[in-house]
């Protein structure tokens, strides 16, 4: 997905790449009957200019943060949990967007100032790398926000059976599973890329995931404080609150995720409701704004986790301390 629709019709790559927005270019070709009225419309169309270096700066931010997250959730032995393995993926899932937006700014920039000859078996390749790797960071963002919203169910309802539930083993196979998933679903989007099933899919599991989520949280919020009169002991209602202050991270986090990922996923529904509409048009010029907010949900995250878990929080500044120090 190019930063200028202009590149549109020059892209071999496949949606949903980037920055290239092959798939909006398609269905504008198969539509070239209304070309007129669209170029009429763009004309009135306020389109935001994004600078690739703000691109790049982003990714570089987002891809620090991440790092450092799943570094202190290594390192810190009293987080090594099923929850924080599941939010450790989630840094890995964010890191992907990350280091994929760095890459194909990094060769943006390249051929814009002419150092490097752009072949067009290199971009295609490219693109399906970037392809792959934006497509796994949505199925397994989706997925991790969900199997930690399953956790802090079961931590909050079966408290005493936790750890018989939810052992280390299962957390790694679930891992295992959520990560196959991903990539094989990658795989089959870039390869069935030109049919409309590809959009239908992602968002119908966009969807399925907050009805998901919506019907854990009522759940647990609604029944959270009379679950918690049958604890007694001080210990176990350490726990519940401890349970609790995870289920009140995880809603926050997937509200980032709405707010973030949400204009991107509306520019889905939009292709296959109205892609020749003008006001879906304009919609579509803006698609570099959709971008940056994905890219600011990737960056966002870890400042979350680090807000909201003060062991954690404590491990990333004693690393910042040692890279600091190094650096001295």
């Amino acid at each position: 997905m190019m930063h200028n629709l202009e590149l549109i019709n020059g892209s071999l790559g496949h949606y949903p790449s980037l920055r290239h927005m092959d798939l909006l270019s398609d269905y504008m070709d198969e539509n070239s009957t209304n070309s007129t009225v669209g170029e009429s419309s763009s004309g009135s169309c306020v389109q935001i200019h994004i600078p690739q270096e703000l691109f790049l700066a982003l990714g570089l931010i987002s891809l620090v943060e991440n790092i450092l997250v799943i570094l202190a959730i290594t390192k810190n032995r009293n987080l090594h949990s099923p929850m924080y393995y599941f939010i450790c993926c989630l840094a890995v899932s964010d890191m992907l967007v990350s280091v994929s937006n760095v890459v194909e700014t990094i060769f943006m920039l390249f051929n814009d100032h002419g150092l490097m000859d752009v072949h067009p078996g290199m971009i295609r390749q490219l693109d399906n790398v970037i392809d792959v790797m934006i497509c796994s960071s949505v199925v397994s963002s989706l997925s991790f926000l969900s199997t930690i919203a399953a956790d802090r169910y079961v931590t909050i309802f079966y408290a005493l059976r936790y750890h018989s539930i939810m052992t280390t083993q299962r957390a790694i196979i679930i891992i295992v599973l959520v990560w196959l998933a991903s990539i094989i679903c990658s795989i089959l989007f870039i390869v069935y890329h030109t049919d409309n099933a590809v959009i239908v899919c992602l968002v119908t599991f966009f969807f399925f995931t907050l009805v998901f989520n919506a019907v854990l949280y009522m759940h647990m919020f609604i029944l959270a404080h009379v679950h918690s009169r049958r604890i007694v002991a001080f210990n176990k209602n350490r726990r519940q609150s401890t349970s609790m202050k995870g289920a009140i991270t995880l809603t926050i986090l997937l509200g980032v995720f709405i707010v973030c990922w949400g204009p991107f996923f509306l520019h889905l529904i939009l292709i296959l409701a109205c892609p020749t509409s003008p006001f879906c048009n304009c919609f579509f010029q803006n698609f570099n704004l959709f971008l940056i907010l994905i890219i600011c949900n990737s960056l966002i995250d870890p400042l979350i986790y680090a807000y909201r878990s003060h062991e954690l929080r404590k491990t990333l500044q004693e690393l910042l301390m040692c890279s600091w120090c190094l650096g001295v």
